[in-house]
C-alpha cells in the first residue's frame, strides 16, 4: 500500500488492496483502478447517508473511518445508486462502470470469505451494464505495409523494430517497453511479461528477428540502471510509453492514416485480425500469442471482412448457376 497515500481508505480496504497485490498478483495499474473505486464508492457512500461533514464535498470527503457497521449495511440498492450516479454525475461510460461493478464484487468477495468481517455479500447478485460489443479497429494489410514504408530518421532501426513487435506479435504497449536484452532467447523467442505478470513466450518471425539484430546493431550505451532494458530512448533510458504511443502516431500521420483512429493498442488489434483473417490461426493459439485470460476476450478478432464475406458466398458452386432459357422452353 505504499503506493498509496497512507490512510486514505479504511484499514480492511487497504488490507484487500495487499491482498489482490501478494496473493492474487493483479497488475500495478489494476490495484491503482481498485484504489481509486473503492475510494469514490465510500465517498458516494457517505453521501448518500448523509454522513459528509458541513464542509466536506464527494471529491474531497474522508473515508478511512468508514466503520465495520457501516460497512455491513450495504445492500444491492446501494452499489445501484452508485451506478445511477456515475452515469448521470460523471458520464461514466458502460465499460467504466462495469469495471467498477469488478471492482466492488471483488472487494465484497474478500470481505465476507477471506476477511470474514460482513455477514453476507451484498454484491453477489450485482450486474454489470451491458457493454455493446465494437468490433476492433485494426489496419489492412496494405495500411501495415505502408506504415512500416513510412519509417525513416535518425531512430528508424528501433522504431521500425518496435512497430514490427506490434504488428507481428501483438504486443501490449506495457509489454513492449518492459522488454529486457535477457529475454531475447537464442531459439528465436521472446519472453513476455503480461497482466499480472504473467510470463508467456512469443516466437519470433525472421523478418522481427533481423530487425532486432539491426536495432542492436546500432543500440546506443545506456545510462547506468537501464543495461538491461532493450528499447532505449534518446537520453538513454528504457523507452517510456509515451515516447512510444508519440513514435506510434507520428508514422501513422506520416503514412497519410488517420491519428485519431488508429493507437499502439489498435497496432495489437490489427496483428491479432491480420493472424486470424491471413494465417488460418485457431482461437486457442490466438489466445495464447495474445495473453489473454478468457477466450471471450479473444473471440473479438474473429470478425472477418466484408471482403472475405464476398469470396465466401463467391465460393458456393451454385454462384454463377444459370438455367438455360432455351432448355426451360422445350
Amino acid at each position: 500500500m505504499s503506493k498509496f497515500p497512507e490512510n486514505m481508505l479504511p484499514y480492511y480496504a487497504e488490507d484487500f488492496l495487499d491482498y489482490i497485490d501478494s496473493i492474487q498478483n493483479k497488475s500495478a495499474n489494476t490495484i491503482k483502478e481498485y484504489y481509486y473505486d473503492l475510494l469514490l464508492f465510500f465517498r458516494f457512500l457517505k453521501k448518500r447517508r448523509g454522513f459528509l461533514e458541513k464542509e466536506e464535498t464527494i471529491e474531497d470527503a474522508s473515508v478511512n473511518n468508514i466503520s465495520l457497521d457501516l460497512l455491513n449495511s450495504v445492500r444491492l440498492n446501494d452499489f445501484y445508486a452508485f451506478l445511477s450516479y456515475l452515469s448521470s454525475e460523471r458520464q461514466a461510460s458502460p465499460s467504466t462502470r462495469s469495471r467498477k461493478v469488478a471492482t466492488l464484487r471483488s472487494f465484497f468477495k474478500y470481505c465476507h470469505t477471506k476477511a470474514k468481517i460482513i455477514e453476507s455479500n451484498p454484491a453477489n447478485e450485482l450486474e454489470s451494464p451491458k457493454i455493446g460489443r465494437r468490433l476492433p479497429r485494426y489496419l489492412e494489410l496494405e495500411e501495415s505495409i505502408n506504415l512500416l514504408k513510412s519509417i525513416e530518421g535518425k531512430n528508424k532501426e528501433r522504431d521500425y523494430c518496435m512497430i514490427l513487435l506490434f504488428l507481428n506479435c501483438g504486443l501490449r504497449l506495457s509489454e513492449l517497453v518492459s522488454i529486457n536484452i535477457g529475454d531475447l532467447r537464442q531459439d528465436n523467442t521472446l519472453v513476455v511479461r503480461g497482466k499480472g505478470s504473467k510470463e508467456r513466450t512469443i516466437y519470433l518471425t525472421d523478418s522481427v528477428s533481423e530487425a532486432i539484430d539491426n536495432y542492436l546493431m546500432v543500440r546506443p550505451q545506456p545510462n547506468e540502471g537501464h543495461e538491461d532494458a532493450l528499447f532505449l530512448s534518446e537520453r538513454k533510458n528504457r523507452i517510456s510509453p509515451k515516447t512510444v504511443e508519440y513514435t506510434v502516431k507520428k508514422y501513422i500521420k506520416k503514412a497519410n492514416l488517420d491519428p485519431k483512429k488508429y493507437s499502439t493498442h489498435k497496432l495489437r488489434h490489427t496483428a491479432a485480425t491480420l493472424m486470424y483473417q491471413h494465417g488460418d490461426v485457431d482461437i486457442r493459439s490466438l489466445q495464447e500469442i495474445l495473453g489473454h485470460e478468457s477466450i471471450a476476450t479473444t473471440e473479438i478478432y474473429t470478425h472477418v471482412s466484408s471482403k472475405r464475406l464476398k469470396q465466401a458466398v463467391s465460393s458456393n458452386p451454385l454462384s454463377n448457376f444459370k438455367i438455360d432459357e432455351d432448355e426451360n422452353e422445350s
